[in-house]
């Protein structure tokens, strides 16, 4: 046990043991460095969602389950930047009961057809791949809003507004948020020299040997200006990148192009067609018309980096984890001296 704490200790705490025990707990008078405190007015649940569900309903609220892993740097940001605000964290109880769902945990869950499984089975099913991942349940238990990942308190803010208004079956969330998003970024797209020049026939692409890296963004983002001034011009970044064909897309755009089904479109109608609710993403194609991953909120360069290789290694296809395969790469780059730093 000491050597494999020395190992995560080493990586910030950043990455803990898969099978550490649940509320932090490794073992007697060991707590896990990784773990986070949760807001006392989280749900005390007993994970029966069918009574979750009817409780929330009968005060007029909603129910959320936050999946989330000890030692997991976005949710650490989830919980201190997001519910760290006092305004944010009132709005979230005024109209949700939020539940802890542990990404390896062992607790049970009851689901909606009354089968139990735990709660790591329950995010497999659920194909959770990132932390934190946010489900936001309507009064039958279906997803009225996933969130894939660490959404800025701006953004968080508006997915809670949206949810808390019943706005889900009258408006996409992304058109929402472009109503209400305030801009202050350089309004404009980033030339980049391994980005393919328009117009794009992605049928053709996703048949010549790489993978298909397609970036959607739009012209004012200040997490792609983020990504381009930074992540996507570091090294280990462009040694991953030059295994794809790139493509970029405007989610606003008109532009004609072909999409990898063969059918001609919009950039906007095709970023619509795959929902693409952030901006940047990333939607992977690996020899196919439809997609085999993609990443959805906001990320640092290491995890850029990982899913790139998830992909073009064709890890995807044997791992159905990202998680285990990060920490798997995360180990192989300590033991060459290289140190991982999940933040920067």
């Amino acid at each position: 046990m000491r050597l494999i704490l020395s190992f995560f200790i080493v990586l910030s705490s950043f990455f803990i043991p898969l099978h550490a025990a649940e509320e932090g707990k490794l073992g007697e008078g060991m707590v896990n460095p990784g773990y986070h405190e949760k807001p006392d007015w989280f749900k005390a649940s007993f994970l029966d969602l069918r009574e979750d569900i009817a409780e929330a309903s009968a005060e007029g609220k909603r129910v959320l389950l936050y999946f989330y892993q000890d030692g997991c740097p976005y949710c650490a940001k989830l919980l201190q930047d997001n519910w760290g605000q006092r305004r944010l964290a009132n709005k979230t109880r005024k109209s949700f009961d939020v539940i802890a769902i542990n990404m390896w945990g062992d607790r049970e869950v009851i689901i909606l057809d009354g089968k139990t499984m735990t709660e790591k089975n329950f995010a497999l099913k659920r194909k959770v791949m990132f932390t934190p991942t946010l489900l936001f349940l309507d009064e039958q238990g279906n997803n009225a809003l996933r969130v894939n990942g660490y959404y800025a308190p701006a953004k968080f803010e508006a997915a809670l507004d949206y949810i808390a208004e019943r706005k889900e079956k009258k408006i996409s969330f992304r058109d929402y948020y472009a109503k209400r998003s305030p801009f202050s970024v350089a309004g404009k797209l980033h030339s980049q020299a391994f980005i393919l020049k328009q117009p794009y026939a992605m049928d053709q692409l996703i048949k010549n040997g790489k993978p298909l890296l397609v970036l959607f963004e739009q012209i004012k983002c200040r997490d792609c200006d983020e990504m381009h001034e930074d992540i996507l011009k570091r090294k280990e970044t462009l040694e991953q990148i030059k295994k794809f064909n790139v493509v970029r897309v405007d989610i606003w755009s008109n532009d004609k192009m072909i999409a990898p089904s063969g059918n001609t479109t919009s950039m906007k109608e095709f970023a619509k067609a795959l929902d693409v609710k952030h901006v940047p993403s990333m939607v992977f194609f690996d020899g196919g018309s439809k997609d085999v991953f993609r990443t959805e909120a906001y990320l640092k360069s290491f995890h850029v980096q990982s899913v790139m290789d998830y992909v073009s290694s064709g890890g995807y296809k044997t791992e159905p984890s990202l998680q285990r395969f990060m920490q798997a790469r995360a180990e192989k780059l300590e033991a060459q001296g290289i140190h991982v730093d999940l933040m920067k």
